[in-house]
């Protein structure tokens, strides 16, 4: 799969005005391509940043404004008033700006030169003033934004550029971004069904079903050599039971499994999507339920929800964009039962098969297994207990009037005990600030059993992508009480839904 990082960039736009005459401006171009340089030489960003010359009056600003909305490979724009730029030029251009913006509140230098400053100095650092200008033109304006303030020689400020770039990438992701179901979802459940227009509205994703049908006839088509070709590569990757090895007596479960991850990307690439979704309820001609073929997929970067929930698929594949590059990784996770013990409160996430091996840095065994529902055959499957790391469950749900995305920061723990008889990849958490009230606030919220788990997205990232999206947030972390959390909820809901009206 192509990396979604792969031609982005990032714009850097000055503001100044011709006031300060062709010498001043000259500086202010200089010192806007050095901060520009720093940003880019500290490998800490992304993707590049690309410098723009000085915007000085109204028309400049408004046609770099729709070139900018105009390329699909900027994510965003950083916006800096290195001197006095008088606001009331930047209301035509920013009325027209599509692209998510990052006001970064810096300067050339880190100290005053305390022994010869000037008025010279003074003329042609003036940003302590000219973004205070800028910003009250954008806070008038009702315009969402990011405010960075520091100097960017220092590594948390360009670690905020960078946590600001992964939203934008994931918010660009969204926009362009197609879900295949391949079936609907699973019966009677309630909290897989969603409003997709409305989804592609707020978000800009795309869902559609395809028949089971389709994948059947794409699984036809790949030959035997490329399936055990494949199956071969699996023997080499992972610790593979001996019975699913060739000369195994369920070798060929093996490869009809690596049929299926062939069929699956064929498909996937051919309709140009990165997420997909599956049921056990609807598996038409498929002999197995895709276990093995979706971890692999799901490594690979593609966005996946089982049960025909198309909603954590698209959570999925945009954790898999924003914290492409960072150690860790993201997968289906759905809360599966507790561990009570007083002092010992975990959860034990999991699902029938499909937990992506980028959550752990250890080798997966390759097991076959009877799944006990789906009525087919057993299906193969990586099993592995996800890294104790600190990681961030996200949900996201349909509350009809509005989505609500629901996040909660977790510790994840080695098991207490082996579990020899557990057949599926699993990952073992402490939820912040601690089960009963995890559990609760989630409830009170309405969050998804399904979920993203990422181990690289932080919470910052998750919170700067649900502003681009105008979408409600609810964060249960270390500080959350119950009561708080409840109380936010109530002045939440006529916020979002007002807000809705005025989009």
């Amino acid at each position: 799969m192509r990396s979604a990082m792969a031609g982005r960039e990032v714009w850097f736009l000055t503001g100044s005005q011709e006031l300060y005459g062709p010498d001043t401006l000259a500086q202010v171009a200089h010192q806007s391509q050095q901060v520009v340089e720093q940003l880019n030489l500290s490998g800490d960003l992304p993707v590049p940043v690309v410098w723009r010359p000085t915007l000085k009056d109204p028309e400049e600003i408004r046609r770099v404004i729709l070139e900018a909305n105009g390329r699909d490979e900027v994510v965003g724009v950083i916006l800096w008033m290195h001197t006095f730029s008088p606001a009331k030029m930047w209301i035509t251009g920013l009325g027209t700006l599509q692209k998510p913006m990052l006001h970064l509140h810096t300067q050339e230098s880190e100290q005053l030169p305390w022994d010869t400053i000037d008025m010279d100095f003074m003329n042609l650092n003036q940003s302590a003033h000219g973004d205070r200008e800028f910003a009250y033109l954008v806070s008038r304006l009702g315009i969402n934004r990011e405010i960075v303030v520091g100097h960017v020689s220092r590594p948390d400020v360009r670690a905020r550029v960078a946590t600001w770039i992964r939203a934008c990438l994931g918010w660009a992701e969204a926009h362009q971004l197609k879900v295949v179901r391949f079936g609907d979802n699973m019966r009677n459940v309630a909290v897989t069904e969603g409003d997709k227009t409305e989804a592609q509205r707020v978000f800009g994703v795309s869902v559609n079903t395809w028949g089971v049908t389709d994948l059947v006839n794409q699984l036809e088509q790949v030959s035997e050599a490329e399936a055990a070709e494949l199956a071969q590569t699996y023997e080499e990757l992972y610790d593979v039971q001996p019975e699913l090895r060739v000369g195994g007596e369920r070798h060929e479960s093996l490869v009809y499994a690596a049929r299926q991850e062939i069929a699956l990307r064929t498909f996937l690439t051919e309709q140009g999507a990165t997420a997909f979704t599956d049921t056990f309820e609807d598996l038409g001609g498929l002999r197995q339920l895709p276990g093995l073929a979706v971890q692999r997929l799901m490594a690979e970067g593609y966005g996946f929800g089982a049960e025909g929930d198309w909603k954590t698929a698209v959570l999925v594949r945009l954790m898999k964009v924003m914290g492409e590059g960072l150690p860790g990784g993201a997968s289906l996770m759905e809360d599966y039962t507790y561990n009570l013990v007083p002092g010992q409160e975990l959860i034990l996430g999991a699902h029938m098969l499909e937990v992506c091996p980028s959550l752990t840095t250890t080798r997966p065994r390759v097991e076959i297994h009877p799944l006990g529902i789906g009525d087919r055959e057993d299906p193969v499957r990586m099993v592995f207990s996800a890294d104790p790391v600190p990681g961030l469950v996200v949900a996201l749900a349909d509350l009809g009037s509005r989505f609500r995305l629901t996040a909660n920061l977790v510790d994840l723990v080695d098991p207490l005990e082996p579990m020899p008889n557990l057949p599926v990849a699993h990952a073992v958490w402490k939820p912040q600030p601690d089960l009963v009230t995890s559990a609760e606030c989630w409830m009170h919220s309405g969050g998804a059993h399904h979920t993203a788990l990422t181990t690289a997205v932080s919470v910052d990232v998750l919170r700067i992508f649900a502003d681009l999206a105008r979408t409600e947030l609810m964060v249960i972390d270390a500080d959350t009480t119950t009561s708080r959390f409840r109380q936010e909820l109530r002045w939440n809901k006529p916020a979002f839904e007002l807000s809705a009206n005025f989009r």
